[in-house]
């Protein structure tokens, strides 16, 4: 469906005031075509007109509250970009599984394929159980590590899990790593899929760790000391999850924590990873060497920060 022609207009005097620098009259003619109904959406070549959806939303991870301290045990933090198919799936399996006390607290960006609008769906399905929060940015324009963040600044927990859609819970995966948080207070994070840096190969690889401490944890699901996650977050940098979750790791290391992968027997699968088999492959292999290499020159050598081996 078309934008009728007033909204069109009203978004081509907001593309002028970007362009002069006037963003306060840009940010009132995007409420202001918000509501009329639409969502405008700042693009390479201009903006796109989308219907607006039938929940409320910002226009960016930036407008989003922050808790400001935590008052539950464990929230679960998800990224929704798209695949609604997926969407349902991972979150009704957390709905079934996680503990009864956990919040699943969901971020929805850009709505891609009406991936939101199974959020809402869902979120007034289960109240209290599912969190929802909405972006009018998609990830693409967002970036992996801002989102990270604004979930983490969002979540008013004391343990935070970071996990990706294509991962589903089989069972309660959640508790055993929460455990091991509980019990070791050295311990910044736990997860399912441990690795630690090849030295042999010149940090040029990592490879699977086995349960126990470890060099970094991968982001398919792992859960992390809230607090410590906001302090050391994900390189701002860092667009793409790829290899920043291993950078995230090392950064968590370098600044005296410890991570860990949990047992082997975790009830979890993974289905599809579409965020890497399905992303555009230039953006997927030009972000994951920029992080890599970012990743190299800060910890290459630093041979303290490892885990210890056998």
């Amino acid at each position: 469906m078309s934008a009728p022609q007033d909204v069109i207009e009203l978004a081509q005097q907001r593309q002028q005031a970007r362009t002069d620098r006037d963003f306060a009259q840009a940010d009132q003619l995007r409420d202001q075509i918000r509501d009329l109904g639409w969502l405008v959406l700042d693009t390479a070549d201009g903006f796109d007109l989308n219907q607006a959806p039938p929940f409320p939303t910002v226009p960016n991870v930036s407008a989003l509250p922050k808790a400001s301290q935590s008052t539950r045990q464990l929230g679960i933090g998800v990224l929704v970009d798209g695949w609604p198919d997926d969407t349902r799936t991972c979150l009704t399996a957390l709905v079934e599984h996680a503990p009864l006390d956990a919040v699943i607290v969901v971020l929805d960006l850009g709505d891609v394929d009406g991936a939101g609008h199974v959020v809402h769906e869902l979120a007034k399905q289960y109240p209290g159980r599912i969190e929802e929060h909405h972006v009018d940015a998609a990830l693409e324009s967002t970036g992996w590590a801002a989102a990270r963040i604004a979930l983490m600044n969002l979540d008013a927990s004391e343990f935070h899990v970071v996990m990706d859609l294509s991962s589903v819970v089989d069972g309660d995966a959640l508790t055993p790593l929460v455990q091991m948080l509980v019990n070791d207070d050295s311990l910044t994070a736990a997860g399912w899929r441990g690795v630690n840096v090849d030295v042999d190969d010149q940090w040029r690889s990592f490879v699977d760790s086995g349960e126990g401490e470890c060099d970094a944890l991968l982001s398919y699901l792992f859960v992390i000391r809230r607090l410590d996650g906001i302090a050391t977050g994900p390189h701002p940098k860092a667009k793409f999850y790829r290899n920043a979750d291993m950078e995230w790791s090392l950064a968590l290391r370098e600044a005296g924590g410890k991570v860990a992968q949990g047992p082997a027997d975790l009830p979890v699968h993974q289905d599809r990873h579409r965020g890497y088999h399905d992303s555009e492959p230039a953006m997927r292999e030009k972000e994951s060497k920029r992080t890599y290499d970012r990743l190299l020159q800060r910890f290459r050598g630093k041979s303290q920060l490892l885990a210890p081996r056998a």
